[in-house]
């Protein structure tokens, strides 16, 4: 058996270093993940005025209710779509000032509008300087009322993470009526995180109610403003991330084992392993751990993956091997992702010979022998770390931009290798 230590999660460390900025006090978070993603957020931070102190395995971030503590600020979000989104809507909350905020090439194909939209809605005074519903955009803060809003978020659950998330920063607290809402686990996370920082948020089928800070002051809630408290919170390993992992043990008959993801995880990318064991895989779940164990012989099936969309690249470069073809249904979001997800597992997946079949929302993937390729990873994380699996059976994959990988997990071509070689000698 191999045990596998997985980075911090990409989700959780930035929903944890808004709500750390939003708090009353110093926050320090525990085991946050180090990458091109959260390097940008933090820096994201800094630049509007919030105390970011990081050291080895621990950042500390001094939270400012009233918000930034600058009036002017330039914010470049690199790659990020939670920096993207996430640090508007905490600007937004200032009593004053002009925030302005821009991204990369391939941040800036990526939409806002269901967002800034809703921001609009709750009086916040906003521009895009380019295409409508994407950066760059400018944000002229005078504080959030509040209020009730109707939000889509069947494109991107963080458009409802980031507005549950600014509720308690609102003069009134937020009434949210979802009409669409996809990766629903996410949300979960997010409300677990806010009830973690003083904040309980009221749900009711798709209608979030988020108080005022008055009423939570009132009832005794929350930090000495009435919002958010400053914690010492841990983080989570990277469920997504683990399933690279996961992934590698059930397609070569080995086992793995990540600890610090267990029955109490709140990710729901760990669901995954649901998958694997309708493949054919033995998962066993702790209370801190998960292991997956495989014969190395899977079954196709048809899976609804909608839920776990981050994880369709997993299953789709290990497919082929399948007894029978697999499919992937209701993924459209995975389509507005760093790139067209669908497409280019398809794409990548022909060019090894596979046959595969797609629609707007799904893709079929055929069993067969894929032959080496150079992969089209489209500057996205997880196409590369997904085929790194499809490598293991299929020797001579190489990648277009390898490097890609830096978003998430800066070290995973090291420690993926350090993996197989300590998996093949029966660590």
């Amino acid at each position: 058996m191999t045990v596998i230590d997985i980075p911090g999660s990409k989700s959780i460390t930035a929903r944890a270093l808004f709500l750390a900025a939003a708090a009353d006090g110093t926050t320090t978070l525990l085991r946050p993940l180090h990458s091109d993603d959260t390097e940008g957020f933090t820096e994201g931070l800094a630049r509007l005025g919030y105390g970011v102190t990081r050291e080895p395995g621990r950042w500390h971030i001094e939270g400012r209710p009233s918000g930034p503590s600058v009036t002017e600020a330039e914010v470049h979000c690199r790659d990020g779509a939670t920096t993207a989104r996430f640090l508007p809507t905490l600007a937004a909350a200032a009593a004053g000032g002009t925030y302005r905020f821009d991204a990369s090439a391939q941040m800036r194909r990526r939409p806002l509008a269901p967002l800034t939209e809703a921001l609009r809605t709750l009086g916040v005074d906003l521009r895009h300087e380019g295409a409508e519903g994407h950066h760059p955009l400018t944000i002229e803060a005078s504080g959030v009322k509040g209020g009730e809003l109707t939000l889509d978020a069947g494109e991107s659950s963080q458009y409802l993470t980031a507005l549950l998330m600014l509720g308690p920063l609102t003069a009134e607290g937020l009434r949210i009526d979802v009409t669409e809402l996809v990766s629903a686990p996410y949300i979960e996370i997010t409300l677990a995180m806010m009830r973690s920082f003083g904040v309980e948020v009221t749900r009711e089928g798709n209608t979030f109610t988020v108080p005022s800070p008055s009423s939570r002051l009132r009832s005794g809630r929350g930090g000495p403003s009435g919002g958010y408290r400053a914690t010492t919170y841990a983080i989570e390993p990277d469920a997504s991330t683990a399933s690279y992992f996961f992934a590698a043990a059930a397609l070569t008959g080995r086992e793995v084992t990540v600890p610090g993801l267990g029955a109490d995880a709140l990710q729901g990318d760990l669901r995954f392993t649901d998958v694997l064991r309708r493949m054919g895989a033995d998962v066993r779940t702790t209370a801190d751990s998960t292991t997956v164990r495989s014969s190395g012989r899977l079954s196709g099936l048809t899976v609804n993956m909608r839920d776990i969309s981050d994880t369709m690249p997993t299953l789709a470069a290990i497919a082929p091997f399948a007894t029978s073809p697999v499919r992937i249904e209701d993924v459209a979001n995975t389509r507005v992702k760093e790139c067209d997800r669908l497409e280019a597992c398809a794409e990548n997946l022909r060019a090894m010979g596979i046959t595969v079949r797609t629609g707007p929302d799904w893709i079929e993937i055929h069993p067969g022998t894929p032959r080496p390729t150079r992969i089209a990873t489209h500057g996205d994380h997880r196409i590369v770390m997904s085929f790194a699996v499809t490598g293991l059976r299929t020797p001579g994959m190489s990648y277009d931009d390898p490097g890609c990988v830096r978003k998430t997990f800066p070290r995973f071509h090291e420690e993926f290798a350090a993996f197989v070689e300590r998996s093949s000698a029966g660590e």
